[in-house]
């Protein structure tokens, strides 16, 4: 007799055995702004754009923030499956914890709760969450105009894309998508 599986709602179900293009959401734990000012947010990105290219994830958008951070991207060309990325967030949340716990004189302190990932089937589902992804700082209210946030893709997107690419992803509504996103990042950056 088969035992009936019942999903857990605080850790939700991974599931990576396709390659393929992923939304992924990380939050800190209990939301805690650990990433707060401009030296702590660079180190995040940096550690995020870092340790994606080490695992040969490819990234099309990203936005970082003091207790979270999404990011759309391509899972590795060279695998059948999305599987590292758990041991890839695991390494970006060990390394960031123990790094600003250090700065805190907080040892054993926890800063990062899960993750949730989506796999992207669907063009308009992709195309509606790179925008999503690149306007999030203008959805959190750190910014006017998302390209003026610095740990985003907004500014690289639009410096990189063809103006027909840059027009046709903006349209896209994101009043739609379905993604936990109630963090409110602080203002200090």
């Amino acid at each position: 007799m088969a035992a009936d599986i019942t999903s857990w709602p605080h850790a939700p179900e991974h599931r990576l055995c396709v390659r393929g293009t992923y939304f992924v959401t990380a939050s800190t734990y209990q939301s805690v702004h650990h990433f707060s000012g401009k030296a702590r947010l660079a180190v995040l990105h940096r550690g995020l754009l870092r340790v994606t290219a080490d695992f040969g994830w490819r990234l099309e958008a990203w936005a970082v923030f003091s207790n979270h951070y999404h990011f759309v991207g391509h899972s590795p060309a060279d695998a059948d499956t999305a599987e590292n990325l758990s041991r890839m967030l695991s390494l970006l949340h060990e390394k960031t914890a123990k790094w600003v716990n250090q700065l805190d004189s907080a040892p054993a302190r926890k800063v990062w709760h899960n993750y949730r990932e989506t796999r992207l089937t669907y063009e308009k589902s992709y195309l509606a969450r790179l925008n999503y992804t690149h306007q999030n700082p203008v959805k959190h209210g750190l910014v006017p105009v998302a390209n003026l946030y610095p740990w985003s893709s907004a500014r690289w997107f639009e410096r990189t894309a063809t103006p027909a690419q840059i027009k046709t992803i903006y349209k896209f509504k994101t009043s739609q998508i379905k993604a936990p996103d109630d963090f409110a990042p602080s203002p200090d950056w």
